[in-house]
């Protein structure tokens, strides 16, 4: 809901600006995710010896997402959602699809708010992922339009799925666990920011098994 409601408020305003200042404020986005990243990071990263893992984690990650292509299976069912919504002919569909579900989803915050959410019937975490995603969708579809509004599906389907079968990732809420998942989480979410200035830098979605290769550290 705050997704849609962010998407549906930044299209209004996106209506007010020209195309240089949207393309701007794109750049201004993604310098602003970049920050975003570095500073979860590094809050990881100076409180312990991660280097090894993050290392690994990102490597093997990469392989086996380059492998699989799971970049290609979100820009299919982007494309899908396009023709579908009506908007075959939106050139930024795709782009602000594809850039707001990976900044939204790979947050620790999902994952540990949806588990709260299902086994402790605490949203509390969730509350205040909405209100960031809200206002980062908002930013997002001033400049990227529509599409980032639909990634209010795949969010859905991640969190709602985490919070249904919470029951069996219990273990995802030790320290250990949680603090390597949160700095790959924030170092491709750096990724995300990286796109957002330099368009198609990275395939970060076929990062997303590095989330998975931190977690059995």
């Amino acid at each position: 809901g705050a997704i849609v409601l962010g998407g549906l408020g930044g299209m209004v305003l996106g209506k007010f600006l020209k195309a240089s200042t949207q393309e701007l404020l794109m750049k201004i986005n993604g310098i602003a995710v970049l920050f975003l990243g570095i500073s979860g990071a590094m809050e990881k990263m100076l409180s312990g010896s991660y280097a090894m893992m993050l290392i690994l984690s990102l490597a093997v990650g990469a392989v086996i997402g380059d492998v699989i292509d799971i970049e290609k299976g979100l820009e299919r069912f982007g494309q899908w959602l396009k023709k579908k919504s009506g908007n075959s002919k939106n050139k930024l569909f795709m782009e602000g699809f594809v850039t707001s579900t990976l900044t939204v989803c790979i947050g620790a915050m999902a994952i540990v708010g949806a588990i709260q959410d299902g086994l402790f019937h605490d949203p509390s975490t969730l509350y205040a992922k909405s209100l960031l995603d809200f206002i980062i969708i908002f930013v997002l579809s001033a400049s990227l339009g529509i599409g980032c509004l639909f990634s209010a599906i795949p969010v859905g389907l991640l969190q709602g799925g985490i919070t249904l079968v919470s029951g069996l990732l219990t273990f995802l809420l030790a320290d250990g666990a949680l603090d390597n998942l949160s700095l790959v989480g924030n170092v491709l979410i750096f990724c995300v920011g990286l796109n957002l200035v330099y368009p198609k830098t990275i395939k970060v979605a076929n990062l997303l098994p590095a989330l998975l290769i931190a977690l059995l550290f």
